[in-house]
């Protein structure tokens, strides 16, 4: 993204999720998307007929845009379908912040939808791996992330405990989320004690699989303010990538993540200390851990110590993702918008027991690949502009 979008220039007017969990015996990723793409119009008060713009990522559907298009008898101005992963929707969002600036499009809808969990056995998503990667027959994505783990735990003394931490915190929050998809209670023993998975990660330590849905509606900044619900307005957007294979990662604990936040920071004119609510992409405890790091949160190496004892859970002094996260809110394939969704409710004031009082700022990270495409928004309700 060589161009940056323009602080405040745009805002998140409508957000919304699909059915979630285990979806009905038939039910296709397009229904899903299309479900989400109507309950955010409705969030904000539009129509379908108003949608210009089409954003959509996906890892099911080959041209998932055109598709939705069809399926929803949408004819855009203008589309993208740009993909990273699970990154992507931090970037379509950025993407379609500068669409509006532009006056290509009015209203931009981004979209996803995913049956991983009822598609299992039927439906096996394409990886790339290199030739040398290959040769060791690496169980990706779980694979690297572990080697990140690992890395992490040699280098700075962190403990299979510190990652428990993130686990419980998640779980944690979802218990305050009715659309949690796993609110079981959940002890340090159960995460420590679940069975391995690739060392030293465990079960608990890795995301859930889910089927669901998401969309946002984006609209420039001086439309916003006539809908039904306050704006979200985007403050700033970054985007890094450094690597794709893991064995071309430079240094296993530092991630793109540092450079897609600070881009962000610069725009929004806003440091980590500035910021409420953190929603970063958890595919496992680890990915939590080394994002607060690069974004700044607390120092390299640091991050098994700022976790502990709750740090990130409820009550605690930074509330991060506060849906529950993929670890137990959903993770149908792909979980970056849901961190969109999560954000916005939040400075809205919607979530309920998991309301954080007087969030005023947020950050939706999005991760792709085995930490490969990074994506960081920076979120603001009106107080900020």
């Amino acid at each position: 993204m060589n161009a940056v979008p323009k602080r405040g220039g745009s805002a998140i007017v409508g957000v919304a999720e699909s059915d979630l969990g285990v979806v009905a015996e038939g039910t296709t990723p397009l229904d899903l998307m299309a479900q989400a793409v109507l309950a955010a119009l409705a969030d904000c008060g539009l129509a379908l007929r108003d949608v210009d713009g089409v954003f959509c990522a996906a890892s099911q559907l080959r041209m998932p845009t055109i598709s939705l298009c069809e399926y929803m008898g949408i004819r855009p101005r203008y589309f993208d379908s740009s993909y990273i992963g699970g990154a992507s929707f931090q970037s379509l969002a950025a993407h379609a912040a500068l669409a509006l600036e532009a006056g290509l499009c009015n209203v931009a809808v981004i979209a996803y939808g995913s049956t991983q969990r009822s598609a299992r056995g039927k439906f096996t998503p394409q990886r790339d791996i290199n030739d040398y990667d290959g040769l060791y027959n690496p169980r990706l994505p779980v694979t690297g992330y572990a080697l990140a783990a690992a890395r992490h735990m040699r280098l700075y003394g962190t403990t299979r405990g510190d990652l428990a931490d993130i686990a419980l915190a998640a779980r944690g929050w979802a218990q305050l989320n009715p659309r949690a998809f796993d609110r079981r209670p959940l002890t340090r023993e159960d995460v420590l004690n679940a069975p391995m998975v690739s060392s030293p990660l465990g079960v608990r330590d890795c995301c859930l699989v889910t089927d669901g849905g998401a969309a946002v509606v984006m609209v420039r900044a001086d439309m916003a303010r006539g809908l039904r619900k306050a704006p979200v307005y985007l403050l700033g957007a970054g985007e890094a990538e450094e690597h794709h294979s893991i064995s071309q990662m430079a240094e296993l604990t530092e991630t793109g993540v540092a450079r897609s936040g600070a881009q962000a920071y610069a725009v929004a004119g806003l440091a980590a200390k500035d910021i409420d609510v953190v929603q970063v992409y958890d595919a496992f405890t680890v990915t939590t851990l080394l994002f607060l790091e690069d974004l700044g949160f607390c120092p390299k190496g640091e991050g098994g110590r700022f976790v502990r004892d709750g740090a990130i859970a409820p009550g605690g002094r930074l509330p991060v993702n506060t849906s529950g996260g993929g670890l137990s809110y959903c993770h149908p394939g792909m979980f970056g918008l849901f961190t969109m969704v999560e954000a916005a409710r939040q400075l809205r004031g919607e979530c309920g027991d998991r309301q954080v009082a007087g969030a005023e700022t947020a950050i939706s990270h999005g991760n792709g690949g085995v930490l490969a495409g990074q994506a960081t928004l920076i979120l603001g309700n009106s107080s900020t502009l």
